[in-house]
């Protein structure tokens, strides 16, 4: 049985319009008229226990309306959500015990008191006995790695040590549905590693269901199988993300370096595939796969080569490529 079901589910927010001037601001006083943005538009998906799942879509697409409708903060206006098979918009204490909603950079501990403290106010919030809060703190503080930090003013942690800091507050009731808004966003490359290990084992060790929303292509490699495609307001894309990288991406990325000697400019290059990048006497292309042995070929007939290297295309090109083509992915 799926652990979050979402059936049709859209999002209409009334906007008022306002004409300029003071004549527009009387009018909009005594009389306002809306008009309506559709944020959700008959959006519907399942998702099984312990599954990890990325969701995607550029800014404003409709991602954080959707996790905020899944965790009960907004009503949907039409559809229906089950999530542990609870009505999020209840918000009854079974269901939030049994979820957590972590929004990267979204502070809930208190600034100037070490962590331990705010920790201890959540574990009163959801009635867990000293040891349940001993033996909780100091699991999770050894999975992050931030046994130390827990009795420094908030203030005094690096945003990486911070954000573990959160996520153990959010984590300290061991939820069994993780909903996660840029979990990683502003933190270091070390820092997002650790964040994507911590969640990997967290997953493994509890079988949590995870909801990933990320700009870091790396978060959703790492973490997950399948994905989810929002964009402006609908789903274009439920599946595996390997099959979505193989139909938005039947290209790879050629890189070359020439003999220093050789005239090599946007004109002499036309020919051997989509030009991204020429910087002296270094090339990359992009090449569709059914023409990849054709080119190289090509290019090592016609030009002395130093070096030459064929790779996957950045993801990010990919998703961008989804998002750019308004076609909807098969």
């Amino acid at each position: 049985m799926s652990i979050i079901n979402v059936q049709n589910l859209s999002k209409v927010y009334p906007v008022a319009k306002k004409d300029p001037g003071l004549k527009g601001t009387l009018r909009h006083f005594f009389r306002r008229t809306y008009h309506n943005i559709e944020a959700v538009k008959a959006v519907s998906f399942q998702i099984e226990p312990g599954e990890i799942v990325g969701f995607l879509g550029p800014n404003g697409a409709g991602k954080t309306t959707t996790l905020k409708m899944l965790t009960g903060l907004i009503h949907p206006s039409t559809g229906s959500v089950s999530v542990s098979g609870h009505r999020p918009f209840n918000r009854k204490n079974d269901f939030l015990r049994q979820i957590t909603l972590i929004m990267g950079q979204k502070q809930q501990l208190i600034w100037d008191l070490p962590a331990l403290d705010s920790l201890r106010i959540n574990a009163a919030i959801y009635n867990l006995t000293d040891l349940e809060f001993r033996d909780r703190v100091g699991e999770l503080a050894e999975m992050l790695d931030i046994q130390a930090q827990l009795k420094q003013p908030v203030r005094k942690l690096s945003l990486g040590e911070r954000m573990k800091a959160e996520m153990l507050a959010a984590l300290i009731h061991r939820p069994q549905v993780l909903f996660l808004d840029e979990p990683t966003l502003g933190l270091d490359v070390n820092a997002q590693v650790a964040v994507r290990q911590f969640l990997q084992d967290y997953n493994r060790k509890y079988g949590a269901t995870i909801l990933l929303t990320s700009h870091y292509m790396a978060d959703i490699t790492a973490l997950c199988d399948r994905v989810l495609v929002i964009h402006k307001g609908s789903l274009i894309y439920d599946g595996l993300l390997e099959r979505l990288l193989d139909q938005f991406a039947p290209y790879r990325e050629v890189s070359v370096e020439f003999e220093r000697t050789q005239d090599i400019n946007q004109q002499t290059l036309q020919p051997y595939g989509e030009l991204q990048n020429l910087a002296g006497c270094k090339a990359t292309f992009l090449v569709s796969t059914q023409e990849l042995t054709g080119t190289v070929s090509a290019l090592l007939n016609n030009f002395t080569i130093q070096d030459l290297t064929v790779t996957e295309p950045p993801i990010e090109d990919v998703i961008g490529r989804v998002f750019q083509s308004g076609i909807t992915p098969t």
